[in-house]
């Protein structure tokens, strides 16, 4: 039987009368909140985002967790058939990089990482540098906000030209929620669940309290950019929703991230895209769980998290990738060095069994005739052990 995406399940050692029957693609849509089969919008193509991360440290096991998840999915979709356009973005422009360049300037002027893009540059490599650790394959793109300032500029232009932004005298621009009916379909929140001082600021310039920034005007020592509305940097929420249609079309399959953007940025980048173009649609939204430790979220905020360099320098990344995918990729799981050694003692029963089984398949082949049954069956003996 063949695929939707057209291919063909056919085995050159199977006789006339074998099938092969694969089962649909299931996927958790967070739109719908329901599992559904995985249809792409072109046949035999896949179009995915995963949001990135923000380069002004290194990476922790958070973070790991969505992109080893998403390299599985990654991966299966590949091993479907599909012809997979995956792109991972970086944030190489945010207020936490220039407050962290600013760290390092009082330190020391000198300091090549006291330059904003320098910084973000510097921990985009080492973050490629773990995810090469992790046995994570490096996505079709990995945009970066700096280099699509122009498209940013576009998108936030469509935007007002259609009413659905606005712009302050200081050349502040914010996103208008009330312009978009379906504001937080993805989330299900009301606009009376973002209560100032919550999850938005205090600013009585903005029309709605849950207005969100496009574009934010030059403060000094920052890094800015020409604009039509003066020079300024990109609001976190719109450089997603512009770099996605770059590479992908306002429409597209998958749309993944960590659970904690569900809201406010997916729901924004979802505002953003649908206000632009009347055509944007995502086919799913999927979002893995938390990685806490002692039942609380890890966060850098709260100085509550491992970094992945510090657990892979303890433990082989094999055993940390096993640990991180222990777990269904929607549900939290909790992080401790104790789980960890469980991992990596089970990566390496699993790799001293398959060398095993496969000293043991090439005796049986030559000289004992056993079947392919009996290897598979001291595998599993060896690992339950």
């Amino acid at each position: 039987m063949a695929d939707e995406n057209g291919s063909s399940n056919s085995n050159s050692n199977s006789n006339s009368n074998s099938t092969s029957i694969r089962l649909p693609l299931m996927l958790y849509n967070t739109m719908t909140k329901k599992k559904e089969v995985f249809v792409p919008k072109f046949p035999g193509e896949v179009r995915m985002y995963v949001c990135g991360v923000t380069a002004y440290d290194y990476s922790h096991i958070g973070h790991a967790r969505a992109y080893v998840a998403f390299d599985v999915l990654y991966r299966y979709l590949n091993q479907l058939g599909y012809n997979v356009t995956y792109v991972r973005n970086f944030t190489d422009v945010d207020d936490k990089i220039i407050n962290r360049a600013n760290e390092y300037k009082v330190k020391d002027p000198d300091n090549p990482l006291s330059d904003p893009l320098k910084l973000s540059d510097h921990y985009c490599a080492e973050f490629l540098k773990d995810m090469d650790d992790l046995q994570c394959l490096r996505p079709s793109h990995q945009p970066r906000v700096s280099d699509n300032i122009e498209e940013i500029i576009e998108m936030i232009g469509e935007l007002i030209k259609k009413d659905c932004a606005y712009c302050l005298n200081d050349g502040d621009v914010y996103f208008s929620v009330d312009k978009f009916e379906r504001y937080g379909m993805l989330s299900n929140r009301n606009l009376e669940d973002n209560r100032p001082g919550e999850r938005v600021s205090v600013d009585h310039r903005k029309r709605n309290f849950a207005d969100f920034a496009l574009w934010k005007s030059a403060k000094p020592g920052e890094i800015s950019w020409p604009s039509p509305w003066g020079n300024g940097r990109p609001g976190w929420h719109i450089e997603c929703s512009a770099m996605s249609a770059k590479y992908l079309t306002y429409s597209f399959d998958i749309h993944g991230g960590g659970i904690d953007l569900i809201f406010p940025h997916h729901e924004n980048e979802l505002a953003q895209s649908c206000a632009a173009c009347e055509e944007a649609h995502i086919g799913y939204w999927m979002h893995n769980g938390f990685v806490n430790i002692n039942g609380e979220k890890m966060s850098k905020s709260t100085k509550n998290y491992f970094t992945i360099r510090q657990v892979t320098d303890r433990y082989h990344p094999l055993a940390v990738r096993y640990f991180l995918l222990s777990m269904n990729y929607g549900s939290p799981v909790n992080f401790s060095l104790p789980q960890t050694d469980l991992a990596s003692d089970a990566v390496f029963r699993i790799y001293l069994a398959s060398v095993l089984c496969s000293n043991f398949h090439v005796f049986a082949q030559f000289f004992l005739g056993f079947s392919l049954f009996f290897t598979y069956s001291l595998f599993l003996l060896f690992f339950r052990n």
